[in-house]
């Protein structure tokens, strides 16, 4: 899913080991369903398709349902329609491989005009039955979605052996209070490269996540493009977030929510999350300008702490995708 893994439980080693390299069979066979990266993977044979009715597993069904939720919950501006445009904007292959691609295999230089996203109201999706309607040429990306719901259930399934926090490229998910009762701190990094976090958060449950457009980055021709699509316009979201941190009661709604105040932009976003109280927001501007909402001093250690944790126990969250400091 163009994304690495941290995984952490608070528990002996003896019973850590094995349950450990049980998620990590958990994230394969995840992959191997949701990535669209992936040729031979099961969402990339359901955009081969022709459109119709098609069967899907438990696992891809549970994703799709998450995503139609994230787009119900945000009109539509977090939707797993995107896929043509992501392509049409130069995002056709891992970040990895976009990042290092020659001249010769570069994303095309030419900038067509945007391409429309699909009203993802015509998928019909029967999770019980294992089922999907996708009307001809509608092909999905599940990207942050797959992410946030992969690190959820790791991080459940951990909780049986203690607690756990499972990082899955920078959606981050707690899953109790650490062994002695304390919350994981998470440093929220600089997205404009500072070495010192903006933030320290303290989570004993729940999940927190960033959205950005200061890392997965790109040039297009002369455009510079970023892998956040505005569903409004098919193009990358002209915003004047560079990112966007959010604590909900999982990580999975925490990256729906981050990813729909970035395109937002600071005014509306700020005002779509301080609409919802069980969530929590950091919103960076493009001028280094930083908007906390009310409800995140319950999680700053900043309002709580006169002194700093130290360095080695703060897991960090971040839009790289990568794994993080720890």
């Amino acid at each position: 899913m163009g994304s690495r893994i941290l995984t952490i439980l608070d528990a002996p080693q003896a019973r850590a080991s094995t349950r450990l390299a049980d998620v990590q069979g958990c994230f394969d066979r995840w992959e191997q369903s949701l990535s669209r990266f992936r040729p031979d993977s099961e969402l990339s044979a359901l955009n081969r398709s022709s459109g119709g009715k098609a069967s899907v597993s438990p696992t891809l069904a549970a994703v799709l349902a998450a995503a139609l939720r994230a787009a119900r919950q945000t009109d539509g501006l977090v939707t797993p329609t995107i896929l043509g445009a992501l392509e049409q904007a130069g995002y056709d292959r891992d970040f990895a491989a976009l990042a290092d691609a020659d001249a010769e295999h570069a994303p095309s230089a030419l900038v067509a005009a945007a391409l429309p996203v699909a009203d993802w109201r015509s998928i019909r999706l029967n999770e019980r039955r294992g089922t999907i309607y996708l009307p001809a040429g509608l092909r999905l990306d599940l990207g942050g979605i797959a992410k946030g719901w992969a690190a959820d259930r790791a991080a459940h399934a951990l909780n049986a052996v203690g607690p756990a926090l499972i990082d899955a490229g920078g959606d981050i998910a707690v899953s109790g209070p650490r062994a002695d009762g304390t919350p994981w701190p998470i440093g929220v990094d600089d997205p404009f490269g500072g070495n010192e976090p903006l933030d320290i958060l303290l989570l004993s449950t729940g999940g927190v996540a960033t959205s950005g457009r200061d890392y997965r980055r790109w040039q297009q021709g002369s455009h510079k493009r970023h892998h956040i699509i505005d569903p409004r316009t098919g193009t990358p979201a002209d915003t004047d977030l560079l990112s966007v941190t959010v604590v909900a009661p999982s990580v999975g709604e925490a990256e729906v929510a981050a990813k729909a105040v970035l395109i937002l932009g600071s005014a509306a976003g700020q005002a779509w999350i301080e609409a919802r109280p069980w969530l929590a927001g950091l919103l960076v501007q493009a001028d280094g300008t930083l908007i906390r909402t009310a409800t995140l001093d319950a999680f700053r250690w900043g309002a709580m702490h006169t002194d700093s944790p130290t360095a080695t126990t703060i897991a960090h969250t971040d839009s790289s995708g990568g794994i993080p400091n720890a």
